[in-house]
């Protein structure tokens, strides 16, 4: 199942008045108040965690990320997550710090944000699910913390037809399937897996049958080959579940952030897809204005509503009434939202809207105003510069490119972002190649300076950069320029240690074939 991360599009325009906004709590706005974070070294806290017998909760993030943002403004604020902090080893790893990405590529963490626990002798226990409300995250803490089995046992155990609690399926139901980087499911096998799953649920606990179930429809919808599927019977699973406001509210999660995959996966145009649509709109509506749901999450229901709109046209006008609903909700997300964190998360997603729904200039502005509040404006000037390639300008899209680059922070995102700004390039200007070149070799400067450069995050940006740079030059017009980049990525290979594990990779990536 891959996660959903909003690809925001917008350009310029005025800045908008200003806006009392608070700011993320203390001078380093990297770190959650609150809880006794332990940083750094990982090997000493899981030490710790053996030593005092308590499980190990390790969360993976990065500063400028939405969603990590959303945890730590709903969830790590909550004195009731402050509280079960005492029961465990809080550990907080920025995949900016030192030996993140190294640690990233041990533990299998991709995704920001990505939270697993660990018993005291450092076996994983669960991967927590960081898309659901903050009373289903904690009931799932809570189940972890008293599991006599880690979920990969079990879920081996329900495969076999094994008994389980109760307690126990609903481990299975609320893993973070997004996160889980097929450490228990190949992704080919994971819808049918979820499935399996769905099926073995004993009588009488329907509730937890139909989120496996439509975790597999949303793993069969992203699936990079769509695995086959009996449509009719999903049809009818789904139109359950969108026709009980408890079912439909308890699963928010699927049925928002999957709601244009699983329904132009599972329907064809016809009777059957508009009934399945008006079915989930009517969900949508309810979600989009239930109080007990996050801002973010209620705009996001919104955001559903337009993805269903334009199944089948992806382009023009949408109609009226949704457009004021749009409108009304990013309004109100905007007015309503002050916590400095909360607004990463909710100011990326209503651009998002707006810009998903026609709603360009509007979606510039409120983007625009935003540089100057954010922690990490960087973050929003890459959906200028998507917003910028949308409506065809792309001068404008490779300048803010640029900008996002030349602003960013940490190296693993500075070459994250710098990996993007040439690709950006490449694809809108490849006519500029002393831009090019400049901003590749930019990036590969930055190498020598970067601990761990060739792990988890960094390597598959490095791998993006060479086989983008290599694309533009598959008519050899650029081989020089080319060369010369790869030059200067080979001189950073020779001066790995002769056993380096990073060394084969560093030297696979200048010439392909030779990795180990």
């Amino acid at each position: 199942m891959k996660r959903h991360l909003p690809l925001i599009a917008a350009w310029l325009i005025a800045a908008g008045p200003a806006l009392a906004v608070t700011p993320p709590a203390g001078a380093d706005h990297k770190l959650p108040p609150g809880i006794a974070w332990q940083q750094g070294d990982v090997d000493a806290a899981f030490a710790l965690a053996k030593s005092s017998n308590k499980p190990l909760f390790l969360y993976w993030g990065a500063v400028w990320c939405p969603p990590c943002n959303q945890v730590k403004a709903t969830l790590f604020n909550r004195q009731d997550f402050i509280d079960r902090t005492r029961q465990f080893i809080p550990v907080y790893l920025d995949g900016d710090s030192p030996g993140a990405q190294k640690l990233g590529a041990q533990f299998k963490v991709r995704g920001y944000p990505t939270m697993i626990l660990f018993k005291p002798d450092g076996t994983e226990i669960t991967r927590l699910p960081g898309e659901v409300d903050g009373e289903r995250y904690l009931s799932t803490l809570e189940l972890g913390l008293t599991a006599a089995r880690p979920v990969k046992a079990l879920l081996a155990a329900a495969l076999k037809g094994d008994k389980l609690a109760l307690g126990d399926w609903q481990l299975l139901a609320d893993y973070s399937w997004d996160t889980d980087q097929a450490q228990l499911v190949p992704e080919d096998k994971l819808a049918a897996t979820l499935l399996q799953l769905a099926r073995a649920v004993p009588a009488g606990n329907e509730a937890l049958a139909a989120r496996l179930q439509l975790k597999a429809l949303a793993a069969a919808a992203t699936a990079d080959k769509a695995p086959a599927l009996d449509k009719p019977a999903a049809q009818a699973a789904l139109a359950k579940v969108l026709g009980n406001p408890k079912l439909a509210r308890d699963n928010f999660d699927v049925l928002v952030n999957y709601a244009g995959d699983i329904a132009g996966f599972v329907s064809e145009s016809g009777p059957a897809r508009d009934a399945l649509v008006k079915a989930w709109d009517q969900a949508l509506q309810r979600l989009a204005i239930d109080a007990t749901l996050s801002t973010n999450d209620r705009l996001g229901a919104v955001t559903a509503q337009i993805a269903l709109a334009r199944l089948g046209k992806p382009e023009g006008a949408l109609s009226e009434p949704l457009l004021k609903t749009v409108r009304a909700a990013v309004a109100d997300a905007d007015k309503r939202t002050t916590n400095g964190y909360e607004r990463q998360s909710v100011i990326s997603t209503a651009g998002y809207t707006l810009a998903q729904a026609g709603l360009l200039e509007e979606s510039d502005k409120l983007l625009q105003a935003e540089l100057k509040r954010s922690h990490s404006p960087y973050y929003f000037m890459l959906a200028l510069a998507s917003n910028a390639k949308q409506r065809g300008d792309k001068a404008a899209a490779v300048d803010w490119y640029e900008k996002a680059y030349a602003s960013s922070e940490g190296p693993a995102t500075r070459l994250q972002w710098g990996t993007t700004y040439v690709s950006g390039a490449v694809e809108l200007a490849p006519q500029d190649e002393a831009r090019i070149e400049k901003a590749a070799s930019s990036v590969i400067g930055e190498l020598a300076g970067t601990q761990n450069a060739f792990y988890e995050r960094n390597r598959r940006s490095l791998e993006k950069l060479v086989a983008k740079l290599q694309g533009w030059n598959k008519d050899k017009k650029h081989d020089a320029a080319v060369k010369r980049v790869l030059g200067q990525l080979s001189g950073i290979c020779g001066k790995l240690p002769a056993k380096d594990p990073q060394k084969p990779v560093c030297e696979g990536l200048v010439k392909p074939g030779k990795a180990a």
